[in-house]
């Protein structure tokens, strides 16, 4: 009878060790797996990218060009789209800028980008009409360049500065810069190899 007392008792308290490690193993696990969320919530979720500023494409009106070496001259209306890319996971809001294209280091264009918000993993698309013109380059700068090519090179440069809102509570400042090269293709009056980084 004793001994098997003293089986039940050995058998219980087997028993009993078997559920702590149980126990303490579903603690273990629900640790990990927590640590895992909250890792992966700081690096993905939480994680600020700058969004990305591009000129995306134009159409160009009344295109006008001159060649002569001595006195070359263009100008022409161009309707710019642009767009504001946002890989967060918050809405950024950014602030009124000023796009503006160069020839060379010479200035023929700007235009005003209204504020506006990009939402959380989205493009935000909009569109500014641009007008270009020579009248800062010199013709015989732009003469030169010219006669041997069929296209006129522009750059565009622009800072967009916002707010960027994480979970609706954190706020961070955020600036994205815009630099893009593209060229004019003069016989086709079209705007054609635009990269941007």
């Amino acid at each position: 009878m004793a001994y098997d007392q003293e089986v039940a008792s050995v058998a219980q308290r087997e028993e009993r060790r078997k559920k702590r490690m149980k126990c303490f193993a579903y603690v273990a696990a629900f640790a990990v797996f927590q640590t895992a969320v909250i890792l992966v919530f700081a690096l993905v979720v939480m994680k600020v990218r700058a969004p990305k500023f591009r000129v995306r494409s134009a159409a160009l009106e009344d295109f006008q060009v001159s060649t002569l070496t001595t006195n070359a001259s263009f100008s022409t209306k161009m309707i710019a789209e642009l767009s504001v890319k946002n890989a967060n996971f918050g809405r950024y809001k950014y602030q009124n800028s000023t796009i503006e294209f160069f020839y060379q280091n010479y200035k023929v264009g700007e235009a005003v980008v209204p504020r506006g918000k990009a939402n959380f993993r989205s493009t935000k698309k909009f569109v500014v009409p641009v007008d270009l013109s020579s009248a800062n380059v010199p013709g015989d700068v732009l003469g030169n360049e010219l006669s041997p090519h069929a296209w006129i090179p522009l750059t565009s440069r622009a800072t967009l500065k916002g707010k960027l809102t994480l979970m609706l509570i954190f706020k961070k400042n955020k600036s994205t810069n815009m630099n893009c090269t593209m060229n004019l293709n003069i016989p086709s009056r079209q705007l054609q190899d635009l990269k941007c980084s």
